[in-house]
């Protein structure tokens, strides 16, 4: 398959590098860049404005003139219709936010097609609840004639700090409660994958989203991003990213006690029981594992599968897993691209090792590609880790790569045992085709997310997030806009 990189390479010339305050891209007051990187090749792709705690205060200082002024006046219609041209507008450009995704994390474009009704449907979800944020009347017991209500107000400003593991619908799922509820905000995207974000803040103008609503800052999550956690006039904090990262932000958060939703990592389990559907189950288990070269929050990495079918299933998945063509996402064909840059290869490299020191077989996969069109890039080759038992490195701790680790279990209460014998809680997945084990195992599961004969699926209807550490907070459904509303009471008395 012919990539056409003169194309490709012209998109890239044409996007916004630097940062988006007030309406106007401007450079870093510092004059620093940094570079970004294309993951399937190793190249530099563009140099990108490196803001820190001055811009931050600058970009927050317009969220905060954006909220008192005329985007305050906007009526619920008119921020509806932001919205609305919004979504049509990343509709129009949506080729382009999909080489953008590609070429900034190695995501396959088969897979960013994929997510088109995805991305488009977020946009035009929180499109149809702008209508919907009321308050109400209440009764009371105060004597005489008291009148009692509330109102739904936004929460004002916030700071949002998106992953580099899925650019387009990260940004717009932190993007569109903002403009639902009138809030404004500063986000400041992944320094890996920052230039989707930058692309979108200029559809968002172009919608007719006042100057200062949305501004983008990037930078370093120890700079740029620290600063906006700790900002003293920031009201809320919406952050996705890894648990360590989650407790700094916590900490960040005390100075003014600011608002703050997170959703965090996982070592989700995917449950196979004896009498699923195999082909089903080692496809869909499969795809939950190395979709995106395993770089998921929500990937169901551990996969408890019951003793009596264990060695075919084991044996199924990693054929599976071999048959699965890795390569250069621009190339329709690839169904698994890299993993986002070195760093991220070193660490999947490192957890092979330490899985194979702590007793692991690998059935299939555990190194790194380097033949032909790879050589340059950051390639791992889908793995399969088998005699894996729970309290392993690699069956606790989150890889963040093509990584399965394949756990035996005999009954439904010792899955259930294995499953939360986590710290996290953010997903998990049950094969089965008996109805009552997949209700009572769904419910056994302590995770914000359970999906039953299918694995990862979100719509913007149902809310996503976690439990214990994998975070706070709910994201879609309409669970997500309240975390950027406020409720205030009012009790008038009559007469």
């Amino acid at each position: 398959m012919t990539i056409n990189m003169n194309v490709h390479a012209e998109i890239v010339r044409g996007l916004p590098k630097q940062i988006l305050i007030d309406g106007k891209f401007v450079p870093a007051l510092s004059g620093r860049t940094f570079q970004t990187f294309n993951p399937a090749t190793g190249e530099a792709i563009a140099d990108i404005a490196e803001g820190d705690a001055a811009d931050i205060d600058l970009a927050v200082a317009a969220a905060r003139r954006a909220f008192t002024g005329p985007w305050s006046r906007f009526t619920p219609f008119q921020r509806q219709q932001c919205l609305l041209r919004f979504a049509d507008l990343i509709e129009t450009h949506f080729d382009e936010l999909c080489v953008i995704d590609v070429l900034d994390m190695g995501v396959p474009i088969s897979m960013m097609r994929a997510r088109k009704q995805r991305a488009l449907g977020l946009a035009r979800f929180y499109a149809g609840l702008v209508t919907t944020i009321h308050g109400g009347t209440l009764p009371n017991s105060f004597p005489g004639e008291v009148f009692s209500y509330t109102l739904k107000e936004p929460v004002g400003v916030v700071g949002a700090i998106t992953p580099w593991n899925a650019p387009l619908t990260s940004t717009i799922w932190k993007m569109a409660p903002v403009i639902a509820t009138g809030c404004t905000m500063v986000l400041k995207p992944a320094e890996d994958a920052p230039l989707t974000a930058l692309r979108l803040g200029e559809l968002l103008l172009e919608a007719g989203v006042p100057e200062g609503v949305v501004n983008i800052v990037p930078g370093f999550g120890h700079t740029a991003g620290a600063a906006l956690a700790s900002h003293m006039d920031v009201d809320k904090v919406a952050f996705t990213g890894s648990d360590f990262t989650g407790r700094k932000i916590i900490e960040a958060s005390k100075g003014n006690i600011k608002r703050v939703t997170l959703e965090l990592g996982g070592k989700s389990p995917d449950v196979i029981f004896a009498d699923c559907d195999m082909d089903a189950a080692v496809a869909g288990a499969g795809m939950g594992v190395f979709a995106n070269s395993g770089q998921i929050c929500c990937a169901g990495t551990r996969l408890l599968v019951q003793r009596p079918i264990y060695d075919e299933f084991i044996e199924r998945v990693s054929a599976y897993a071999k048959s699965l063509k890795v390569g250069n996402g621009l190339d329709p064909e690839t169904q698994i691209g890299p993993v986002v840059n070195a760093k991220q290869l070193d660490r999947v490299a490192g957890y092979i090792d330490v899985g194979l020191g702590e007793g692991a077989q690998a059935t299939v996969g555990g190194k790194r590609l380097t033949e032909g069109a790879l050589k340059n890039g950051y390639f791992f080759e889908p793995t399969v880790l088998s005699c894996v038992t729970n309290d392993m490195r690699v069956a606790q701790e989150e890889i963040f790569g093509p990584v399965a680790a394949a756990i035996p279990f005999d009954t439904l209460e010792e899955a259930a045992a294995i499953a939360n014998d986590t710290v996290f809680g953010l997903g998990g997945g049950v094969w089965t085709t008996n109805v009552s084990t997949a209700h009572r195992m769904a419910k056994a599961i302590r995770a914000g997310t359970v999906w039953v004969n299918t694995y990862g699926g979100l719509d913007p209807v149902v809310p996503f997030g976690g439990y214990k550490t994998s975070g706070y907070g709910r994201e879609s459904g309409v669970e997500h806009i309240e975390a950027y509303l406020e409720t205030k009471s009012v009790i008038m008395k009559l007469g």
